[in-house]
């Protein structure tokens, strides 16, 4: 019988290794998750992000570009075993060049419960994780005590504590990508 396992994605650790490591590419997140399980069987697919700040009143672009990822996240939640888990995003004030910055709230809690929870219940024998974040350390730690092989994916540059934590690490390669790449839409002649 396989393994029963669980994957866990930072949304915006992914978008960071997709736009700095693979040009933006887009990919086919059913295929992602098939690919990363392997033979392994899916209890389900976690996927945390944050909505794009909005101001008050938002300005046309951040209404579209909400709208957008509204869209997207209401895609990805229709993916059999998908599961979106959304944090929020809070505005920090702005850096030295008058630039906006923002911080996530929540997401990191979000996954380390999910997946601490599903380690306790003894429903996954394993956890994929594709963050590089050495927030979900504490997470990991309580999975692996448990029972759980923890896998880790991640770009080029994780956070070494994470690293070192996991019990199997992989790198994400332009090979992978390619392999989950998102196909273009066909258009009718």
């Amino acid at each position: 019988m396989a393994n029963r396992v669980a994957i866990f994605i930072d949304g915006a650790y992914l978008d960071y290794v997709l736009k700095d490591e693979f040009k933006d590419a887009r990919i086919d997140y059913q295929a992602l998750s098939k690919c990363l399980a392997g033979n392994s069987d899916v209890l389900r697919t976690y996927y945390y992000h944050c909505p794009v700040y909005q101001g008050n009143p938002p300005t046309q672009d951040e209404s579209a570009r909400y709208a957008a990822q509204r869209r997207f996240f209401t895609a990805l939640d229709q993916i059999p075993r998908y599961t979106v888990r959304l944090g929020r995003l809070s505005y920090r004030g702005q850096d030295q060049s008058g630039k906006p910055k923002f911080e996530q709230k929540r997401v990191d809690i979000l996954l380390g419960v999910d997946l601490v929870q599903l380690a306790a219940k003894q429903a996954i024998q394993e956890a994929i994780l594709l963050a590089g974040d050495s927030d979900f350390i504490p997470a990991v730690t309580a999975a692996k005590s448990e029972g759980v092989l923890i896998r880790l994916y991640h770009g080029a540059t994780p956070h070494s504590d994470l690293w070192q934590e996991a019990d199997e690490r992989t790198r994400i390669t332009q090979t992978l990508i390619d392999s989950v790449r998102r196909q273009p839409r066909l258009t009718p002649n």
